[in-house]
């Protein structure tokens, strides 16, 4: 068994570097170097990377990328790539980038090309999403549909949802969609007074068909449409499954010609590129959702190739380690200056989040070290009227990632120009702060006398050397948003290679679905129950003798 990374020697050497950067100012290292722009920045996929405001120098890159190919990244990226079983907890590929794979290349798993089984299932994606949108598929009344409701939860949900709304400006104007994920009765009730049962498709997607959330919002879903309709034999007219569950898809009333597969070298938080996302694929047309795998095989391809000094998700994924591991980074912000983008910041909690939340590596031992930043944000300029004073002001250290469009999908006068110079002014606001010396000459400028400069100035002083990525596309399109999605599991990748941890399963999440099955009966036993820790029967009593 290999030691720990942190007992590496590029471990320490990297340790003893963050001392001589700890006290240093980013405006001290841009002062040094006037070209750090140019070399610190890289193009690539449609995307343009600034990592420049770092704390970071070409040293710092070297150790980086030094420890990338002690932890054996570079293995890694082929092990993942050529199938082979790098989920090993649950003993399966991971194999996303089969399903973006446009060069047709074979991609074999347990010794079968998986390709075909890929290449068949996107075209059966393309002949109905073109049924539906031509107006071919009918509801039981004749009329063609015009709503979509996609049923699901977690990857099934977060990845196609984010997708669906951030490229609203490519739908078909006849179509709408919805999707509903949450058990709360309120979920489903807000969105059921818009359908009309005549004209709403709705779309199941469950593995197994038997996930608790997606089924009871199914079942319920199913018993408004035959409440509505009065018939039962019309479901099929009316519900598709993404499963492979085919008696139970039957079971349910659905066609199984209408039962569109995946596989279980597809994670759910990896399976937007696949027929989990047929409800994106309707709103937006297939030669779009093409497109889309398009831009993140581009991303795949740069992420396998290039070299890591000019890796875009190495890069990334690197510095990431380097505050979390090095400056004891806990949280990071992803601010996308382009409201399309609104549902990014939830896709990207689950996709790091649900991979890297890990406290045991690949052998099952306890690591040593941080293993995930806290991901959270929200678009600008949002944002800034709201939690963008402790980024300016607080005590933390909080990266940041902004994602910044130069075009904006919609144009109105005046409102792209206000987007793009607060994301440069908050960017460049974080990293350079404002100097005591400085304020005291702006408060001395605008009139402040200087009983009220004194007591104005240590509360107008920002000190800056808050680092960030600064990402720039030119307008987001399917491609560009492939790329960009691609980028950030890669670098989640990039992570998990460093922190010997396995990113593709997620057993944190089962022990509360075990627990919930557990109590869902009990909440039914007319006596109060002495099962549980002291609180758990207490609020299980309280809530029966309450409930109507």
């Amino acid at each position: 068994m290999k030691p720990p990374i942190n007992h590496s020697p590029i471990w320490q050497q990297l340790k003893t570097h963050q001392h001589t950067l700890a006290t240093t100012h980013m405006r001290q290292l841009f002062a040094e170097d006037e070209q750090r722009f140019q070399h610190f920045s890289l193009e690539s996929c449609g995307l343009l990377l600034d990592y420049s405001k770092h704390l970071i120098t070409q040293e710092t890159i070297k150790l980086l990328t030094d420890l990338a190919r002690e932890a054996q990244l570079a293995e890694w990226i082929q092990r993942m790539y050529q199938g082979e079983k790098v989920n090993h907890t649950e003993n399966r590929a991971a194999l996303h980038i089969a399903l973006r794979n446009r060069s047709q290349q074979p991609i074999m798993v347990d010794g079968k090309d998986v390709m075909p089984d890929v290449n068949a299932v996107l075209k059966k994606m393309r002949h109905f999403t073109e049924s539906v949108r031509s107006g071919q598929w009918k509801g039981y009344t004749g009329k063609p549909i015009d709503t979509i409701v996609n049923i699901g939860i977690g990857g099934s949900d977060l990845g196609p949802a984010m997708v669906t709304r951030a490229l609203r400006a490519y739908h078909h104007p006849r179509l709408n969609s919805h999707f509903i994920s949450n058990v709360d009765a309120t979920h489903w009730a807000e969105i059921s007074v818009k359908l009309n049962p005549e004209t709403t498709l709705f779309i199941v997607a469950s593995k197994t068909f038997t996930t608790q959330e997606t089924m009871l919002n199914a079942n319920s879903a199913r018993a408004w449409f035959v409440e509505k309709t009065g018939d039962e034999s019309v479901i099929a007219k009316h519900f598709v499954a993404v499963s492979t569950a085919q008696e139970k898809v039957i079971e349910f009333g659905i066609n199984p010609q209408e039962m569109f597969e995946f596989w279980d070298w597809v994670g759910g938080r990896y399976s937007l590129w696949s027929a989990i996302g047929l409800s994106t694929a309707i709103m937006i047309g297939m030669d779009n959702f093409e497109s889309l795998l398009a831009g993140a095989h581009d991303m795949d391809q740069h992420f396998l190739t290039a070299p890591f000094e000019q890796n875009m998700p190495v890069l990334i994924g690197l510095i990431d380690v380097w505050y979390s591991n090095f400056f004891g980074e806990e949280t990071r912000a992803v601010l996308p200056y382009d409201f399309s983008l609104e549902l990014f910041p939830a896709y990207l909690q689950q996709l790091v989040m649900e991979s890297l939340g890990k406290h045991v590596n690949r052998d099952g031992q306890m690591v040593e070290y941080t293993t995930c930043p806290i991901i959270w944000g929200a678009p600008g300029n949002n944002g800034q009227h709201a939690f963008y004073q402790l980024l300016h002001q607080g005590t933390h250290l909080v990266p940041c990632d902004f994602i910044i469009a130069i075009d904006s999908q919609h144009s109105l006068p005046n409102h792209q120009d206000a987007v793009l110079s607060n994301a440069l002014a908050q960017a460049h606001s974080l990293m350079m702060g404002r100097t005591g010396q400085e304020t005291a000459l702006a408060l001395s400028q605008a009139g402040l006398s200087q009983e009220a400069l004194a007591l104005q100035l240590p509360h107008r002083i920002y000190r800056g050397n808050q680092p960030s990525n600064t990402l720039i596309y030119q307008k987001l399109t399917p491609n560009v948003l492939g790329a960009l999605i691609a980028l950030y599991e890669h670098k989640t990748f990039v992570q998990s290679v460093i922190w010997n941890i396995n990113p593709f399963d997620q057993w944190g999440v089962e022990l509360g679905k075990e627990m919930a099955s557990k109590l869902l009966p009990e909440l039914h036993y007319p006596k109060p129950t002495q099962r549980h820790d002291s609180s758990t029967d207490g609020l299980l009593s309280y809530i029966k003798a309450r409930r109507r």
